[in-house]
């Protein structure tokens, strides 16, 4: 294995949807040279009105203060899109560079799904890295690009000097069940892009000897994973 430049990764439970028990999380990477990079922030701490199927747990700042880092250490923020469970706290980190899709953001701009959380992830065009495509954001994680669930969503693979290959595949599939090569209709209109980034993340873990999945929602996994404080090293 190559040596990676990401030496810990910390995963976030920071709330949940009650009604199916599905969790809302998010994850810190860890860099040998002191580099911390979030991805994903949660919950907004005021949740909008269309939102009210979602419930706050431990915010992602309280989260990062338990093991001593505050809003203005996060160095960069990997937003992997910007839906209400994901971006919810964008805003809090205020030093941050923020990593996203060009093709997520430009659609984002006029596109009402994601109008009520604008205050969070329109940051100024100077802190923004848009990436095109598959990326490597630096040695040991590297960007996915995986449209389907909305255009330009990212799921994230994690290099680690331990545990070796991680895959995030956050919400190009959610569940675990749904990480699959056989055909599923789920009746989605976006439903050939998903199966597409199911099959692109598939191929990824057969080529890269990925050890370790993680869903972006799936409650009987989660339940089963290390969280803040461990980590995955």
């Amino acid at each position: 294995m190559s040596r990676s430049a990401v030496k810990r990764l910390y995963l976030m439970q920071v709330g949940i949807m009650p009604d199916y028990r599905i969790p809302i999380v998010c994850y810190l990477a860890q860099t040998a040279d002191g580099r911390n990079i979030l991805i994903d922030t949660g919950l907004p701490e005021v949740m909008p009105e269309e939102a009210s199927d979602f419930q706050n747990g431990q915010d992602v700042t309280a989260q990062l203060a338990r093991i001593g880092l505050m809003p203005d250490d996060i160095d960069t923020v990997v937003s992997t899109h910007y839906d209400i469970d994901h971006a919810g706290r964008h805003a809090a980190f205020t030093r941050a560079q923020y990593v996203v899709q060009r093709v997520h953001h430009a659609d984002a701009a006029s596109n009402p799904r994601f109008a009520a959380l604008r205050n969070q992830w329109d940051q100024p065009v100077e802190r923004l890295q848009l990436v095109d495509g598959d990326t490597e954001l630096l040695p040991g994680l590297e960007l996915v690009e995986t449209s389907g669930h909305v255009p330009g969503h990212q799921s994230v693979l994690v290099r680690l000097p331990e545990t070796g290959e991680v895959l995030l595949t956050i919400d190009a599939v959610p569940f675990a069940v749904g990480f699959t090569r056989d055909a599923q209709d789920d009746g989605t209109p976006d439903a050939t892009a998903i199966r597409a980034s199911t099959l692109k993340l598939l191929d990824l873990a057969e080529r890269e000897h990925v050890g370790l999945v993680i869903f972006g929602h799936d409650v009987a996994q989660w339940e089963g994973l290390k969280t803040l404080p461990e980590y995955y090293g």
